[in-house]
């Protein structure tokens, strides 16, 4: 499996302090340099999400990321004509179409691609066209996956939040949803990924579903990084993810 790591909270924790004022000389941490360790370290990609209120990850972060990775970008965003050209602009290896809500916390839930098809696919077909792979955030639920390949989506990522919030036999009974779903997904083709609430714990199980190609991980490894260091929690997870 590859690993993608997404460094929004260290963004979240720049803005806590230079929010508006970004270019200052002493404004810190930096998502460069976070994004350059993740990728010395052995990431495979790194994962951002500009937001429609730009709370954690600004417009020049997005720019300047995609000038200085030597890895891909994996840009999340929600649906919105505004974030789109922006996208087109930069040009992402690939895009993540992610619900958005203003009030949460982080992305609840996953896009419901079955119910807003026809507002889904122009986007889907204007980010292909400009080379961009397109991938959606969904429950693993086989009614949202058949829907992700009818618009031609290369990819899909299974929201795994209910199973990282389950315990026991709700644990288990998720990570037999997310395997089911990972099957079917790839029946169809789709590449299948995974993310939101991994950490160093329920990795185990998380590796035992097939045909995952890659785990897009955030806020366990920031916050594992305050103890040990941001090239030792990457290094930790993909030893994690790999056995």
């Amino acid at each position: 499996m590859y690993l993608g790591v997404n460094i929004d909270h260290i963004a979240t924790l720049r803005q806590a302090r230079y929010a508006g004022n970004i270019d200052a000389h002493n404004a810190e941490p930096d998502v460069i340099a976070a994004a350059a360790i993740c990728e010395r370290a052995g990431a495979h990609g790194i994962t951002i999400h500009l937001r429609a209120d730009r709370r954690h990850i600004q417009d020049e972060d997005v720019f300047r990321l995609r000038k200085n990775l030597t890895t891909k970008m994996n840009l999340e965003m929600g649906n919105t004509p505004e974030i789109l050209e922006i996208a087109l602009r930069v040009k992402p290896a690939e895009v993540c179409l992610v619900p958005e809500h203003r009030r949460e916390v982080t992305t609840e839930g996953g896009l419901d691609v079955a119910g807003q098809f026809d507002a889904l696919k122009p986007t889907v077909a204007r980010l292909q066209g400009a080379g961009i792979r397109a991938s959606m955030f969904i429950e693993p639920a086989r009614e949202q996956i058949e829907a992700s390949h009818r618009i031609g989506a290369e990819m899909v990522e299974l929201h795994t939040g209910a199973f990282a919030n389950a315990t026991d036999d709700a644990q288990r009974a998720e990570l037999a949803r997310i395997h089911e779903a990972s099957v079917f997904a790839n029946g169809l083709g789709l590449q299948v990924n995974a993310g939101h609430g991994i950490n160093y714990t329920n990795i185990a199980l998380i590796r035992t579903v097939p045909h995952l190609a890659e785990l897009n991980i955030g806020h366990s490894i920031v916050a594992r990084a305050i103890f040990s260091g941001l090239d030792a929690a990457v290094r930790e997870m993909l030893a994690a993810m790999n056995g």
